[in-house]
């Protein structure tokens, strides 16, 4: 960035350093007189560190804040907005405009662009609603992320692991396993329909508003909240939702959810919570059932969201998946059923007979997607799904292959250049089958042996797994 460095003074360091350490407590009406006190203290505290938010804005035209948010917005890439900017016009747009940036966020005066809305398929059928803001208000929220967040961040639950920074996935899940092998095997599982279509602005400011004084950055987040998206040449007007895309839609999602986390915590709940997806977990059913619909209206009435009925549910643990993976009696792990069948797609879609492109190029694409998948998967008991698995990734590029030769004589010269004897070669090449029928024969497999896919580079799912067992 074209920007030149200037160090945070040592009172602004110091400022960072003591917002970052204040944790308020846990809210929620309480009867007794230490409740009223603890509520007074956390309030206090609240008030305490709200006054020392009235210079945010300066902070986030720290040149130092700024080159780190557009080194970041630059690593992360994404598609250009509605301006048609991308990344990597972005250096050249801020060689020129740097200082008029700067100063209409000093000013309060920055308007963000509409979004461009992206609509992307999602895993259980139906569609995702994207909003993708333009670069420089990637750059913007990146800011104002940087600067939030570690005020934020600290005073979450420690049930809320999505979307912060230290926490992950599997930290969730391995607390989930806890929760389980403690006996509560029952749990509530809270889907809310549409979150982040959902989210209404006037209550998410007020949240905000609680921590920050800087009026001008509250001006500018509400201003990303409303600004149009842009869909078919046509800018709606948007009344609630923070769009996914931008930098800043987490971090405010998780600042509105916090009052359920606060809530669940306040009755001495057990849950685990990622994004949207929450999971309570209690030891009978009965009690999940009071449990579901106390959450709902709460979540309704008091967050203005939606709990979706056709999705949530109070049943045993095995029944119902968290992150793609299913907890088993006793804390044990599994992969769920729904997470192995859109495994299976996506390796169809790699494995298509007609992408015209090299076998060793479809088996370099296939070993991007397996590594990160069965690295996704590494805690849970597996090892015979990706046995399974393998067999099936083999048989489905043997299937490429034995299409690629097309003709009779090619397949069975190709055949005997494996060690195929040549009468069994003609034989199958002249076999009239489907190709899926011919690579799951046993002259394909002898031809295309697992030594063969080794010598092709291909992954294979049950080492690789095995190796990060011993890691």
């Amino acid at each position: 960035m074209d920007v030149e460095r200037q160090p945070t003074t040592g009172d602004q360091l110091y400022l960072f350093e003591e917002l970052a350490s204040v944790r308020p407590g846990a809210g929620g009406k309480g009867g007794t007189r230490a409740a009223a006190c603890e509520e007074s203290q956390a309030s206090t505290v609240l008030d305490q560190q709200r006054a020392l938010t009235t210079s945010l804005m300066e902070d986030v035209c720290n040149r130092e804040n700024l080159n780190r948010a557009y080194k970041r917005v630059k690593a992360n890439k994404g598609s250009a907005g509605v301006d048609g900017m991308t990344v990597h016009g972005l250096k050249t747009w801020l060689a020129e405009h740097k200082e008029a940036l700067i100063a209409s966020l000093l000013d309060g005066s920055y308007e963000p662009q509409p979004v461009r809305g992206v609509e992307i398929p999602k895993p259980g059928g139906g569609v995702r609603q994207l909003g993708i803001p333009t670069v420089v208000d990637r750059l913007v929220q990146q800011a104002i992320l940087q600067v939030l967040e570690p005020l934020l961040d600290p005073t979450f639950s420690e049930s809320s692991y999505g979307f912060r920074p230290g926490r992950s996935a599997h930290q969730a899940l391995h607390k989930g396993k806890e929760y389980v092998a403690d006996g509560r095997g029952i749990v509530v599982d809270v889907d809310l329909e549409k979150f982040f279509d959902r989210v209404n602005h006037d209550l998410l400011m007020s949240r905000l508003a609680r921590r920050v004084a800087d009026k001008r950055l509250l001006r500018i987040v509400r201003r990303f909240l409303t600004a149009g998206m842009m869909s078919n040449g046509v800018c709606m007007e948007r009344h609630e939702g923070t769009p996914q895309g931008g930098p800043l839609s987490p971090l405010l999602a998780n600042l509105l959810l916090d009052d359920l986390d606060k809530e669940l915590e306040r009755r001495g709940h057990r849950f685990c919570r990622y994004a949207d997806d929450c999971n309570i977990y209690v030891q009978s059913k009965v009690a999940g059932e009071r449990v579901m619909q106390s959450v709902v209206t709460f979540v309704e009435k008091r967050l203005r969201l939606r709990v979706n009925r056709d999705k949530s549910a109070v049943a045993h643990v095995s029944e119902r998946k968290f992150l793609g993976h299913r907890l088993l009696a006793g804390g044990r792990m599994g992969i769920a059923p729904k997470s192995l069948e859109r495994a299976k797609d996506r390796i169809r879609q790699i494995t298509r007979r007609n992408r015209g492109m090299s076998l060793r190029e479809m088996i370099g694409e296939l070993n991007s997607f397996l590594t990160g998948w069965v690295t996704y998967y590494r805690y849970a008991e597996c090892r015979g799904h990706l046995q399974r698995m393998d067999e099936w990734v083999r048989r489905k590029l043997r299937c490429v292959r034995l299409k690629q030769r097309k003709r009779c004589k090619s397949i069975a010269d190709f055949l005997q250049n494996l060690g195929v004897p040549e009468w069994r070669a003609w034989i199958l090449a002249r076999s009239g089958k489907g190709w899926w029928r011919m690579a799951g024969s046993p002259s394909a497999a002898e031809a295309m042996s697992l030594a063969w896919f080794q010598s092709q580079g291909l992954l294979s799912l049950t080492e690789r797994y095995a190796a990060l067992q011993r890691t």
